[in-house]
Order: structure tokens, then sequence, then C-alpha cells
């Protein structure tokens, strides 16, 4: 039985005690303002423990300068700030909220209330609840890259041997016109076979290729892209998707045994808005005599098409989910200029993207860093795709599935994988292979 909560006077204040017995209240929508990286589990202002209040939703306040009325709006609906619900707002302290608040306030909201103690007070008392992403610490901010370009040892780094990477697909000119401090230049087709519709290498190739550019196994390696502006239909469209980019290299370096690999959120661009340096300096890698161990440590992180067959044959255990625009998933387009068949693999599961082959908005917020991680794994539950099941994600090259396996690596999913072929490899041969085309019955979006 849920008791119904008196009304409060918007903007008064909420205390800790009846702030921690109202969680779970299914009336109540708690709203974190803080940055995505204090929300995922960075301490960025030295508080005892990371993370944020169990089922607060994140808003960060940036967004009320950058973005649009309606897309505010849009964004507040998306999370439950809506009128007839009682809202808590906090930050790391009161005057971090009074935006957000007089703005409800204006808008008629009956009840808004302030927790004024803020997430540092919270995280102080070790018997309060938290959560957090359960790998937040390979999702780096600009702030804590800033701090280890410049000497600094930020929070979870140990100290050692470390190397950047300025990431895409075959455009060195990019690298060259500029990049962060200190990066290295890595070609996404070092790792993947464009003769072999763009599927890992082989792990002798990817062995030398590592070596190449001074990668061992423990080294930890901080990846990024570049995102600009582009379509589906240009030659080589892969080349505008740095972020995506980054990601398929990053999961390729895990399967083949970096044990540290991270994703600077945000990429290039984020870099930039931060106001930090660039350089132009054309760097060269120092090559390696020995990556340390055999490739690849993690084979069961990238799966073929044998495997993804056994996924779909296990319908309660595991699930093949499609990282793909519902016209590609309908059969409407193959999504590829160079992939002629249209379809889905049948029995696959929808996973969503954006909105085409190169652009993953279903997976970033507006300001095109990773979506707040509860979002996505309750869309994914939405949709039966869930931690306890065997889940290999596929799009048309691994690309998009990488990042998404990214996404459930940083959750702490367990029997992850992406499927390389993909649909290339998959519409290849029809006969062998079940396709299907138009829209599915009874199936969830996730």
């Amino acid at each position: 039985m849920t008791l119904l909560q008196p009304l409060q006077p918007t903007g008064t204040a909420i205390s800790t005690d009846e702030l921690r017995d109202r969680l779970g209240d299914p009336d109540l929508t708690i709203v974190d303002l803080r940055p995505t990286a204090a929300f995922n589990g960075w301490r960025l202002r030295g508080e005892a423990r990371g993370g944020h209040i169990p089922g607060a939703v994140a808003f960060p306040s940036a967004w009320l300068a950058s973005e649009d009325e309606a897309e505010i709006e849009r964004q507040l609906a998306a999370r439950g700030v809506v009128a007839e619900r009682s809202i808590v707002l906090y930050a790391y302290n009161a005057t971090d909220v009074a935006d957000l608040a007089a703005r409800l306030a204006t808008q008629g909201f009956g009840d808004v209330r302030v927790f004024e103690d803020g997430w540092t007070a919270w995280a102080a008392d070790a018997e309060l609840p938290i959560e957090r992403l359960s790998n937040y610490d390979k999702l780096v901010h600009t702030e804590w890259l800033r701090q280890l370009l410049d000497g600094g040892q930020p929070e979870g780094f140990d100290g050692g041997r470390f190397l950047l990477f300025h990431v895409n697909f075959g455009v060195p000119e990019e690298y060259e016109e500029n990049h962060l401090p200190g990066a290295l230049y890595l070609d996404t087709n070092w790792l993947e076979d464009p003769d072999n519709i763009w599927q890992r290498r082989s792990p002798a190739e990817i062995d030398q290729a590592v070596r190449s550019l001074g990668i061992t196994s423990d080294t930890t390696v901080i990846v990024y892209g570049r995102d600009t502006e582009g379509q589906a239909n240009e030659k080589w469209p892969g080349r505008r998707a740095g972020q995506i980019a980054a990601t398929r290299a990053l999961a390729i370096l895990r399967y083949a045994g970096v044990e540290d690999v991270r994703l600077l959120d945000g990429g290039y661009d984020w870099w930039v808005r931060d106001g930090y340096p660039l350089e132009t300096v054309q760097r060269q890698p120092t090559p390696v005599e020995s990556f340390g161990v055999s490739i690849p440590q993690r084979p069961d992180f990238i799966v073929d098409i044998d495997e993804a067959k056994s996924i779909l044959a296990d319908r309660d255990g595991s699930a093949l989910v499609s990282v793909r625009t519902w016209k590609e998933h309908v059969g409407k387009v193959s999504g590829y200029n160079y992939i002629g068949p249209a379809g889905r693999i049948a029995g696959d599961v929808w996973g969503n993207c954006g909105t085409d082959a190169y652009h993953m908005q279903h997976y970033r917020t507006v300001d095109n860093t990773m979506r707040p991680y509860p979002e996505i794994a309750a869309n994914w539950a939405e949709a039966g795709i869930t931690a306890d099941k065997r889940v290999a994600f596929y799009c048309g090259t691994g690309w998009r599935a990488s990042e998404t396996w990214f996404y459930a690596y940083l959750m702490g999913w367990q029997t992850i994988a992406v499927y390389d072929g993909g649909w290339y490899e998959w519409s290849a041969d029809p006969l062998n292979n079940p396709i299907e085309v138009g829209e599915p019955q009874g199936e969830f979006a996730a």
C-alpha cells in the first residue's frame, strides 16, 4: 500500500531522512542535475562516494542553457518531470538546482522539493544507498583526460603507461588537421579487414597492428573520435562517425587482450567544447616487440555466424540484438550503399540505433554523450534484453554493435558479444540464413 504524500509548496526543502524514506515511491521523480559523469560514478568534487541517489534520473543543468525550449520540455517529460508527479531536485548544492526549480514553479508544478544537503552530504553517509555505472571508469570525461595529459594521476588511474588514439576510418587528414595533445592516429582498417566485409582481422594481423602502435596488453588505451555531419549515401559515410569508430577499435582491442581500454565520452567535440587545446604535431608510435599475451584473450567478446545461430536457437536464455534503424529492421533499406539485400535476421530483437547506419542518437543524449545507462537498460528490458541472458549485438558490419556492446560492458554485463559478420554476412546467403521483412508481430522496441 502506497501512502499519499501531502503536497508541499514548490521549492521547499526535503530532508535526507524524508528523501531516504521515499526512495521507491512510484509517484516521485528524483532529478540529478549534476554532469552525467558524476551521475555515472565519477567523484567530480572529491565526494566520499560516486554515483547517484537510487532511482534518480539524469538531467544535467547545462541543458537548460544549451537546448531550446521545445527540447528542454521533451527531455524533462521523457524523464517523468511532469506536473502531476512529485519532484525532488538535487545537485552538489541547492544553488545548482535554482534555475530548474524556478522554471517548474512558473509552469505551475505544485510539488517540487529541493534536497538542499545535496549529493556531497548524501555520499558522505555510508549508510545511505547509492547506484552507479559498474564500469564508469572506462568512460572518461574531458577533465579526467586533461589531468592525465598534464602529468597528473586522476581518479581511477594507477599511474601506468598509457596511450591516446584519435580513431577514424581511413582519414589521416583529419588527424593531421588537429587532434588532442599527445594523440596518435589509429585507422580502423588496421584492426578490421575491408576485403573481408570489415570483420576483425586475424589474430596474427591484430598482433602486428597493436605492436606497431606500441600497445601491450597492460597499456591503458584511451580512444576518441570526431563526429561530423554526413549522409548514409556518401561513398564512405563511416568517415564521419568518429565515436562509433572509436568504440569499434575499443571492442577489438578488448577482444585481443588489452585489459584497460577507455572511451572519451563526447570525443573530440566535447574536448573542444570544454575549451581544451588541440595540436597539429604528427606523432609516430613507438613499436613494441611483444603484445605480452596471445591474441585473442577474450574470444567471447566477438562471435561468428555459427555462434549467432546458436544464440537464435536459445530464445529463453539468449538474444541477438539488431542495432539498426527501423527502416533497416523492416526491410525498407539495407542501410548501406555497399549492401544490397534488405531485411533482418529472423528471430532477432530490435535494439534501435538512430537515424541511419552512422548515427546513434537512440543511445546518446542531446549533447552527444552516452545516454544515461538506466534509460538504456530500461529500454532493453522492455524488449527482453537483460543481463542474465547471452546477448550478442549486430548491425551491418560491427560498428554500431560495438558501441552498444561497450555500453553493456560498462553496465557490467558478463555474457555479451558483437556478432562480427552482421547483416552483411547473414544476408549474403539467404538459402541458409533465414531472413524476415515487414513489421514484426508483438515485438517491443529497445
